[in-house]
């Protein structure tokens, strides 16, 4: 898969199969788009090309609090190289590139660098100035521009619509394995580890304590979670906890994961990854360490009884 992220690095590619999107978090709905331009790509003995954005175009266009990300930039790349794709164009946005309107984006970008036969979007998906470019706009221009435009229609699960904000939603409330099904992938992130207060080991659970390496990455809501996770290129299951240690009365929210395999704790500074596989319960103030001590044991049996579903 061809990466590129300015268009003076573009060859042409005319008569190619091309969609485009933010398509944060890559979801199975996204997924079917991009099968299908993989699929008519190939048939065609065409290009399959996707066009998306960096940053999200809201944390240009929305001032103040910034979108929760499902994914790092990074993570999108190798999702979108495991289906397939032969090119994609990653398009830095800014407020300049704001202004584009919806016929210059398509003339300027999609027409001159890719001459498309076909474009294929998502039921609800829209570009340039103040949203202008709508499906039903992209098939006018289509028609008057000679190339097909084809809209594919939500993909839904149990009467729910598959989407970023629904699977927003599902992580912020704890629903971390639902959350992964529907993203068609395990929910989860790299991250970097820090130095922490060192409670964990004192408890009998050393824990690494650890942040995204996405600034704006989306945390699931508090609580103890069964994890996996990626250390020294060596798969490790545990169990992490997200949130203010209650029990001792602080206040900074804290990410910290036990492995219950690792044989060494000299990772300080390492990247790891983190997968959420299951919410386990509840963060609970606890009258005192022997109790919290009492608790984490009962939470790792619940987690090594889990770990054979996943192996």
């Amino acid at each position: 898969m061809d990466v590129y992220r300015a268009l003076t690095d573009i060859p042409n590619l005319p008569g190619s199969v091309v969609t485009m999107g933010t398509f944060d978090g890559c979801h199975r709905g996204h997924q079917e788009i991009i099968k299908k331009v993989v699929s008519m790509a190939e048939s065609k003995g065409a290009h399959s090309v996707l066009i998306t954005f960096d940053p999200h175009p809201r944390h240009v266009l929305q001032s103040g609090h910034k979108l929760p990300m499902l994914m790092h930039i990074d993570k999108k790349l190798e999702i979108l190289k495991s289906l397939c794709l032969d090119t994609v164009l990653i398009t830095p946005f800014d407020y300049s590139f704001s202004k584009i309107t919806a016929s210059q984006f398509l003339s300027d970008v999609v027409v001159k660098y890719f001459d498309p036969t076909t474009v294929i979007v998502g039921y609800d998906h829209h570009f340039g100035y103040e949203r202008e470019g709508s499906p039903e706009f992209l098939k006018t221009y289509g028609e008057n521009h000679g190339f097909d435009v084809d809209v594919i229609p939500p993909i839904s699960d149990e009467n729910v619509t598959l989407s970023s904000t629904h699977i927003r939603n599902l992580i912020q409330n704890g629903y971390v394995r639902r959350a992964s099904f529907e993203l068609g992938w395990v929910y989860g992130f790299k991250a970097k580890v820090i130095h922490g207060a060192g409670r964990g080991k004192e408890l009998g659970f050393p824990t690494a304590n650890f942040i995204p390496e996405e600034k704006n990455q989306l945390i699931p809501v508090n609580g103890v979670y069964f994890i996996r996770g990626r250390i020294n290129g060596k798969n490790l299951y545990g169990m992490c906890n997200l949130g203010t240690r209650p029990t001792f009365d602080e206040t900074e929210f804290v990410m910290e994961a036990h492995f219950f395999d690792l044989s060494s704790s000299n990772i300080y500074g390492k990247i790891i990854t983190v997968e959420f596989l299951e919410r386990i319960r509840d963060e609970v103030k606890f009258s005192n360490s022997t109790a919290l001590i009492e608790q984490l044991n009962k939470d790792k049996q619940i987690c090594m009884r889990l770990m054979q579903k996943y192996k």
